[in-house]
């Protein structure tokens, strides 16, 4: 996909490691692929495995950043619910009910306390997601605004 990265030279892409009764995440399938794919010469691509831990994420996030200080991160993800690829406009921070891998769930159902309720992406999804549909694949492209929900 031909998609506008002139400006990205670091970037981080993050698929999640293994969580209920999948003993391998698909997300994390995906990103290896496409860390095999490469991008291009002039973007140096890290990626990592994220494990489906609320406080193992509310420490790893932040220190990748720290370390890599990245122009562009992804974090990919899988639902059993999607029938497409759906590109995320925000996460969320609140509303969340459901136990991680370590049987355990913020009693505030907030993954990070005292953060702000959405983080907005500064990319265009709407763009990305008709440029993507104009290449004539065949895969189906759609947007949200409830991420993780």
């Amino acid at each position: 996909i031909n998609l506008p990265l002139k400006s990205v030279n670091f970037s981080s892409l993050t698929g999640f490691g293994p969580f209920g009764e999948h003993a391998v995440n698909a997300s994390w399938i995906a990103v290896q692929e496409l860390e095999k794919l490469g991008l291009r010469d002039d973007v140096d691509l890290h990626v990592y495995e994220v494990p489906v831990e609320y406080q193992t994420v509310q420490r790893l996030i932040p220190a990748l950043w720290k370390k890599h200080s990245p122009q562009l991160v992804v974090h990919v993800g899988v639902s059993g619910m999607a029938t497409t690829v759906t590109l995320e406009k925000c996460g969320h921070n609140v509303g969340y009910k459901g136990l991680d891998n370590c049987r355990f769930c913020p009693g505030s159902q907030c993954c990070v306390e005292g953060g702000p309720e959405c983080i907005d992406s500064i990319i265009d999804m709407d763009t990305v997601c008709k440029r993507v549909s104009a290449l004539g694949l065949d895969v189906t492209v759609t947007i949200s605004k409830d991420a993780g929900r």
